[in-house]
């Protein structure tokens, strides 16, 4: 009787939290899809379902954005199965054979469904179905979640970027009616500059999963490897006039994804197109969204054990609340909204169905990894680099799960990732062996791949991204796996004396421009050498910097703590010189030692520029260097601001100013009066265009070939005129740049550097005194795909080069050495553009 009546108070306790539980129309106050809702409002009503359901939902806030805003997850199970929520997240770490205790996993454990909702921000329609999808999960009235969630637990992401997402939803409301206007050409339909759609410092989240270059990024990962879900939907948005899309995705499928991947992505297809169907509503499959490049919201969690997904909706920035379609239908807000909340319905239930099945799959995936593990080769030893870019590959391999350790020394033979050869080669201390048994073995041969095996060349994003090219560090591949591996290392750092004369540091990775940009912040005279030299029995190679005490004599002894505190800070060796006269080159005081005169850094932004491109450098000099820039808007770009700036930097786009002569010869006066240009991909295009002295190279035709040519062969086939453009297609692919070390763009490299290309622009060899430091020679191209006609193009040509004009110069980089920021070996020559040319 005891027992029947605690059952009973426990079921009406539970009965009287879901009477409160309020739908989304309830709580705002206004049906969703009728307007939109602030993020700060779409938090709100997910604490208020976690306190008025407290019973199947835990809300968790994971981090924090640049501006300040909360990211969160909820958690949605059965009250026995949320009471007992982290032995769920332990025993699925177990059954993928990564968690610390030694437990036998229970293979009948829930399965577990992540939905991810906003990651572009003016993709809005998804966080208003976040809502509604939530509601439901919980709602008493609704019998079938209740079903479902007997044997699976959901996870909800309501905003993957707030700061996007506000970025457009108030600009919106500030321009919208009383009624909102579906006319497509209307205001409410065309958001401003920079758009919604990237995070605080325009970049795209969708494409930083692997790389976790963001704050947000870093924040969810880490979130993610603690549970790891069997089943992940990332919601997007298209144009308008785009039906739906959801699995199955497009080819190519990387290698590496399992039967059972591609299987259940067509089982999840079909029963969305159920629902679709019986609604009256379009959508398409296999096309266009491929899985491929491992960055995104829906391949990086298949190379994690996962069925990832995109569902796209059509909409995005330009659908407004309501707008008029090429086909004369008007989609709403609420129809875009709906769509989503029908997919994560869907996809839940056939998870629940299938549950047992997505549990066994996820544990064979993770077992086969750890005991047959795919790709080219067992292991991959990383040498170690004097500077700091595999401290910066160590911390991306951690923080994606990828076990490494260092390597003992010891003789190997393995393929060198750089020669393409098989070599014998030492092991030293630093050196770092990732094993390919390991659970997260798809991931590590996804990411280390020599070359990409496209299954259709039409692919949607870049196609090359090997880590040793995008880092610069040479590896090899084994074809066996290495056990003599220590977790530790032990180095004993020198000393950092307190120097008579100078202090020397080595400029030979980030971590030296991030110490010369907290030396020149606190107004100290630093200098560089131009030439290698030898000092205090050291070997010191070009760009080296010199802080001298007599230069800064008004510094006093303030000097040292100063030096001590940045070496700190950024993990450099100080080297103490007691005497300017050097053992082998050229003195301290010689004219190849040069003062680096700290510079005052403008960067354009504004109608016309890359959001993406301005978001790179932005990024890059305020987070990763930590050096001050001046953000302009290209309209506001006059004599004034060009006073006030040293450096100029023209991120990719398409600018109007150069089309204005005025301002055309305005900057032509200012460079040759002392100041520095630096033009990033589209930039240099159109400084050639406005012949500055830069010349595209043009793809030389052989005219007797062409000639003998008949009509018949210009004839092309409709069906074909997606792919006739393959040819010229270059999606981004690695190519071996050669460098002029000697020139101080390339300080710090060896006489090559890997590029990633994603265009056909190269330039002819400057002559008359202008420097070709990074040029393309035949046969350069080393990973990716690049249609047949530009290959042929793609050689014999110059990609980074400096200009001299007057006392100025303008510093060409027709690649982006910044893409996306995780093109890590890029940085330091983007730093010596800012720095070290034209001194």
């Amino acid at each position: 009787m005891k027992k029947a009546l605690a059952l009973w108070l426990l079921v009406s306790a539970a009965m009287i939290g879901y009477t409160q539980v309020k739908s989304p129309e309830q709580f705002l106050g206004y049906k969703i899809g009728t307007r939109y809702t602030p993020h700060y409002n779409v938090v709100n009503y997910f604490k208020e379902i976690a306190a008025t359901a407290s019973n199947m939902v835990k809300l968790e806030e994971y981090g924090r954005t640049n501006e300040g805003r909360p990211l969160l997850l909820a958690y949605i199970a059965l009250p026995d199965n949320l009471a007992r929520l982290e032995q769920i997240r332990l025993n699925n770490l177990r059954l993928a054979g990564i968690a610390n205790d030694k437990a036998a996993p229970d293979e009948k454990g829930p399965a577990i469904v992540w939905l991810s909702y906003n990651v572009h921000g003016n993709e809005t329609s998804s966080s208003e179905a976040a809502m509604l999808t939530l509601y439901e999960l919980v709602n008493p009235a609704n019998a079938k979640t209740k079903e479902w969630l007997k044997n699976t637990v959901i996870i909800i992401d309501p905003c993957i970027n707030p700061d996007g997402r506000d970025r457009y939803v108030n600009w919106f409301n500030s321009v919208v009616g009383l009624t909102p206007n579906a006319q497509p050409f209307t205001r409410e339909h065309s958001e401003p500059w920079p758009g919604g759609r990237s995070n605080h410092y325009n970049f795209d989240l969708n494409r930083d999963w692997a790389w976790q270059t963001q704050v947000e990024s870093q924040q969810r990962l880490a979130k993610y490897s603690q549970w790891l879900p069997q089943i992940h939907v990332d919601y997007h948005e298209q144009g308008y006039n785009e039906p739906y899309y959801f699995a199955p995705a497009a080819e190519p499928f990387h290698e590496v994804i399992t039967p059972w991947q591609r299987e259940f992505q067509v089982l999840i297809g079909k029963n969305n197109a159920k629902y679709f169907d019986e609604n009256g509503w379009l959508f398409f499959t296999k096309e266009r969204f491929d899985l491929f490049y491992p960055s995104y919201g829906d391949t990086y969690p298949i190379y994690r054990g996962a069925i990832g997904m995109t569902y796209e909706q059509g909409g995005h920035s330009r659908g407004g609340a309501a707008v008029i379609n090429e086909d004369g239908d008007t989609l709403t807000l609420w129809d875009r909204l709906y769509h989503h909340f029908t997919t994560g319905m869907a996809t839940i239930e056939v998870s629940s169905q299938n549950a047992g099945k997505l549990v066994g799959e996820f544990k064979k995936y993770y077992d086969k990894a750890r005991t047959s593990p795919p790709g080219e080769f067992k292991a991959y030893v990383v040498k170690a680099d004097a500077g700091d870019k595999l401290t910066r590959l160590k911390k991306m391999l951690s923080r994606n799960g990828i076990d490494w350790s260092y390597a003992n020394a010891a003789t190997y033979t393995g393929l060198n990732y750089f020669t393409a050869k098989s070599e014998a080669f030492k092991t030293v201390q630093g050196d770092i062996v990732i094993n390919a048994n390991q659970p997260n073995a798809n991931l590590v041969d996804v990411l280390f791949e020599r070359t990409s095996k496209l299954s259709d060349s039409a692919t949607y994003d870049i196609t090359a991204w090997s880590l040793p090219f995008v880092y610069g560090l040479n590896t090899y591949g084994l074809n066996a796996y290495v056990t003599a591996t220590t977790k530790e290392l032990s180095i004993v750092a020198p000393p950092q004396g307190k120097a008579s004369l100078a202090y020397a540091v080595r400029w030979n990775g980030l971590h030296s421009a991030r110490f010369l940009a907290e030396l020149l912040k606190k107004k100290v005279k630093v200098r560089f050498s131009e030439e290698p030299f030898t000092a205090a029995g050291e070997q010191f190679e070009r760009g080296t910097l010199l802080i001298a005490r007599t230069s800064n004599a008004a510094l006093g002894e303030s000097l040292h703590t100063i030096v001590a505190d940045a070496s700190t800070l950024t993990n450099v060796h100080c080297y103490a010189i007691g005497s300017g006269y050097v053992e082998k080159g050229f003195d301290f005081g010689s004219g190849k030692v040069r003062i680096i005169n700290a510079p005052k850094v403008t960067l354009l932004a504004g109608d016309g520029v890359s959001s993406l491109g301005m978001g790179e450098v932005w990024h890059f000099l305020e987070k990763e260097l930590g050096y001050p820039v001046n953000i302009v808007w290209t309209s506001d770009l006059n004599g004034n601001v060009l006073k006030q700036t040293d450096v100029l930097i023209l991120p990719d786009g398409n600018y109007r100013l150069f089309g204005d002569k005025a301002m055309n010869d305005n900057l032509k006066e200012w460079v040759s009066n002392g100041g520095k240009i630096i033009a990033i991909e589209g930039a240099v295009s159109q400084l050639s265009r406005a012949e500055w002295g830069i010349k595209q190279k043009e793809d030389k035709k052989d005219d007797k070939k062409d000639e003998k040519k008949d009509d018949y062969s210009m004839l092309k086939r409709y069906e074909n005129r997606e792919r006739d453009y393959l040819p010229g297609f270059n999606p981004g692919s690695i190519f071996k740049v050669e460098l002029d070390n000697s020139h101080p763009l390339a300080f710090g490299y060896d006489n090559f550097y890997y590029t990633l290309k994603q265009d056909d622009n190269i330039y002819e060899f400057f002559k008359d005194g202008n420097w070709n430091v990074g040029i393309i020679k035949k046969d350069n191209q080393v990973a990716g795909f690049v249609g047949a006609r530009l290959k042929e193009k793609l050689k014999d040509g110059v990609l980074f080069g400096v200009q001299d004009y007057g006392r100025g110069s303008v510093v060409y980089l027709a690649d982006n050495p910044l893409f996306r920021n995780f093109w890590e070996n890029g940085k330091l020559l983007f730093c010596n553009a800012v720095f070290l040319v034209g001194q």
